[in-house]
């Protein structure tokens, strides 16, 4: 994922969508908008997706089913993603949505300055454990390719004292012998 990755942001009411557009403006990262469930499920595959603000409750595909299926597929089960709801916070939806891995559950109407934190936060972090993971990547196959490659002993050193050479077959007391 390239290290510039969208913060998408899904919500079916138009007037949301601008209002939190504005609240995550001086972040200075590039969003992105959907208006449905199956509409960010689709920007989402297209990748460049760095965390995704999704409203649990929309026509059609709801921000659960959204994270449901992202959670089961390789490239989009590590976004981050923070649900947004407009009704109180009760525990059976607080126990679905952290139980799928969601980030944090916020309800509208949303504090610009608390949601611009958490948003700042989750982003970041994301980012730099995709970098760690790339690094890691490049490493293994550093290793990878050293192992691949035929070791050769390395020349003696020009200054090491090394033993003459003994004759193939020859015992040490036999050498002395002959000399004599």
């Amino acid at each position: 994922m390239p290290p510039h990755s969208r913060i998408l942001i899904v919500d079916d009411h138009e007037d949301t969508l601008y209002a939190l557009e504005s609240a995550l403006a001086p972040l200075g990262h590039l969003l992105g908008r959907a208006t449905s469930g199956d509409e960010a499920l689709k920007q989402l595959l297209r990748g460049n997706v760095g965390l995704l603000l999704l409203d649990v409750h929309m026509p059609g595909t709801g921000g659960l089913d959204v994270v449901r299926y992202m959670r089961r597929l390789e490239q989009t089960q590590h976004i981050p993603v923070v649900l947004l709801t407009g009704f109180a916070r009760d525990r059976q939806l607080g126990a679905a949505a952290y139980a799928l891995g969601v980030a944090d559950l916020v309800t509208k109407p949303v504090d610009p300055w608390a949601l611009r934190t958490k948003i700042r936060h989750l982003y970041d972090a994301h980012q730099r454990r995709l970098a760690l993971e790339a690094e890691i990547r490049t490493l293994r196959a550093r290793l990878e390719e050293r192992n691949a490659t035929p070791v050769h002993p390395a020349p003696p050193h020009p200054h090491a004292h090394v033993a003459p050479a003994r004759p193939a077959g020859a015992q040490s007391g036999e050498l002395e012998r002959d000399r004599t």
